[in-house]
């Protein structure tokens, strides 16, 4: 297998919030990728740039950041071509690798405006660098810019960030670096959202599992499912005995602790979303976590509950 280290660069719409295409906020103006190895080994690079169709001025904060004009991109490839190109760079064997989530979205969202289909697998397995980094020099949970990365670990910036083939690139030297065994920490693209019960993700991690839920009208229909309720232990699959049900942290966010008899508490997390057709999925974490940590969620629940009454009495 090899690994496409992709990043893009895109412009929006010049006169601000609102006068988006909805279809394509944000329209791609440059692909840049690199290509490694199964031995993680730099063999080839691709590099374009996009003349725009949607958006025929450039936004001011994209032109200060990637440093092209709109004379520059005139000269660029149609996207239909360009993308055709690209794919065909990437063989049949990959998987992609980004810095964050934003560029398969994009990617995805601007295939889609010219009906662009049939290059991405379902569902779409990537590497979210910045992720895996944060996995293997920090906390887990912080997420750093690419140049903070860099400084990191000490590589020579030589090249201008904010243009896609240097971001790619410097994309490409931290994930040559990586240990290994964090590789095993992928991550799963939500643009294509389950249309069924048998398109359904689940999957386990080292300390963790985590479901993709099909796609609902609304958040009350999603949170009385009884596969999105439920809390089974992802290390032997029985039931967890729930202690603090299910309860609302946030307008699209809920938690519960649950026990497993063998294995101890279990810390559940639903991140409702919101699928590109408007509908509702529901994505749900279930990890191991102490008691003390178990206490932590339900003084937390009661913390909101009691903000919630007071919030009532002023009312």
């Amino acid at each position: 297998m090899d690994y496409i280290v992709l990043d893009l660069e895109w412009n929006q719409s010049p006169n601000g919030k609102g006068t988006e295409n909805k279809a394509v906020p944000f329209e791609i103006v440059e692909i840049g990728a690199i290509k490694l190895n199964a031995d993680f080994e730099i063999v080839s690079e691709f590099s374009e740039i996009i003349a725009p169709r949607i958006y025929r001025q450039m936004h001011r904060i994209t032109q200060e950041l990637i440093h092209l004009d709109m004379e520059q991109l005139s000269h660029g490839g149609a996207f239909p071509d360009v993308i055709r190109r690209f794919f065909d760079w990437c063989g049949s064997d990959y998987r992609f690798c980004t810095w964050g989530m934003m560029d398969l979205t994009e990617l995805q969202r601007n295939m889609k405006y010219y009906d662009i289909d049939g290059h991405l697998g379902y569902p779409l397995v990537y590497y979210d660098v910045q992720k895996l980094f944060s996995i293997a020099y920090e906390d887990r949970k912080s997420r750093r810019s690419l140049e903070y990365a860099i400084d990191y670990l000490k590589f020579d910036k030589d090249e201008a960030f904010h243009r896609a083939k240097s971001d790619a690139y410097y994309t490409a030297l931290i994930l040559e670096g990586l240990p290994r065994a964090v590789l095993k920490n992928y991550s799963i693209d939500y643009y294509r959202t389950p249309k069924n019960r048998k398109e359904e993700v689940y999957v386990v991690f080292d300390t963790y599992s985590k479901y993709i839920s099909r796609e609902f009208a609304t958040k009350e229909r999603a949170m009385k499912d009884r596969e999105v309720l439920s809390t089974r232990c992802y290390l032997c699959g029985n039931p967890a005995k729930k202690k603090l049900r299910w309860f609302s942290g946030g307008s699209r966010l809920y938690y519960s602790v649950s026990c497993c008899e063998e294995h101890g508490y279990l810390k559940g997390k639903i991140r409702l979303k919101k699928a590109e057709n408007g509908k509702v999925f529901a994505v749900k974490t279930l990890k191991l976590v102490s008691p003390e940590e178990a206490e932590g969620i339900r003084e937390r629940k009661e913390h909101i509950k009691e903000k919630r009454k007071k919030k009532a009495l002023q009312e």
